[in-house]
């Protein structure tokens, strides 16, 4: 079964009252959750060095989560600077080698993210959020309105307009 809302919500703010067993709890379902959200985006060999390190700074930044705000986007932000920092960590480490190299595919898969998140960061930020949480990442409308706050009916109209925005700016790039 994979880690909701709610429990999250209600592990994280025990935790955050000192609760070790509902801590212990909160990474293993973090963790979890992660592993699922990394799948998509990283070569399968960097994903459990990813999951620790966005576990580390979910425990460097315990203090900071609101419990009046919802627990995934604050993990899923939390993920996706993890994430863009071992992309950053990639493309310095390829500047570095050998520069007649061929491009691999998983540079190409690397390279075609970025400029995704490029376009998404055009969009409105509902619409950007609904594309990723259902295209990219996977998840049903019902759980992209739980995860957003926004209802099922918006989310499917973020969706919508977000990709025809998208592809008037693919079109005019």
């Amino acid at each position: 079964m994979s880690p909701d809302e709610p429990s999250l919500a209600r592990l994280m703010a025990a935790s955050q009252r000192g609760d070790r067993a509902a801590y212990r709890a909160l990474l293993s379902d973090c963790r979890t959750w992660l592993l699922r959200y990394f799948a998509r985006r990283i070569a399968p060999h960097q994903i459990d060095d990813l999951v620790q390190e966005t576990l580390v700074s979910l425990h460097r930044k315990l203090a900071t989560w609101d419990s009046g705000r919802p627990f995934l986007p604050w993990l899923a932000a939390i993920a996706r600077y993890r994430w863009i920092d071992a992309l950053r960590r990639q493309r310095d480490e390829a500047e570095l080698g050998d520069h007649d190299a061929a491009v691999a595919a998983e540079d190409e898969a690397v390279h075609a993210r970025l400029s995704l998140d490029h376009l998404l960061t055009r969009l409105p930020p509902g619409q950007a959020q609904a594309i990723t949480l259902v295209k990219i990442e996977g998840a049903s409308i019902a759980e992209a309105a739980n995860i957003s706050g926004q209802s099922e009916s918006l989310v499917k109209v973020n969706i919508h307009r977000g990709l025809k925005t998208l592809a008037g700016l693919v079109e005019s790039e």
